[in-house]
């Protein structure tokens, strides 16, 4: 596996952990609520504990979607100029 494929798998990767993660987040966040829509926690600490998880998921998983970005656009980039290369052997050898 070459450089170029690396990074969309990388890419891939990381975008489907990171969707899944803040799907699962929202998903618990949801099934915690009551009949009247309140979150409810057994105590003060794990209602301060399970909110503090899920806020650093969050950011973990908004940082993974960064990454995944920076990893597709630089396949993107990694393929142009792969092609850019062999443009050039073919117009080298035509010549």
């Amino acid at each position: 596996m070459d450089a170029v494929t690396s990074q969309l798998v990388l890419g891939i990767i990381s975008l489907v952990i990171s969707i899944g993660l803040i799907y699962w987040i929202s998903r618990r966040k949801f099934y915690r609520r009551n009949m009247a829509g309140l979150e409810g926690f057994s105590s003060f600490e794990a209602s301060l504990f399970v909110r503090f998880l899920e806020r650093i998921g969050k950011w973990l998983a908004y940082g993974l979607i960064v990454i995944s970005i920076l990893f597709l656009w630089s396949y993107s980039r990694m393929k142009k100029d792969k092609e850019k290369q062999q443009q050039g052997v073919k117009t080298e050898l035509s010549v």
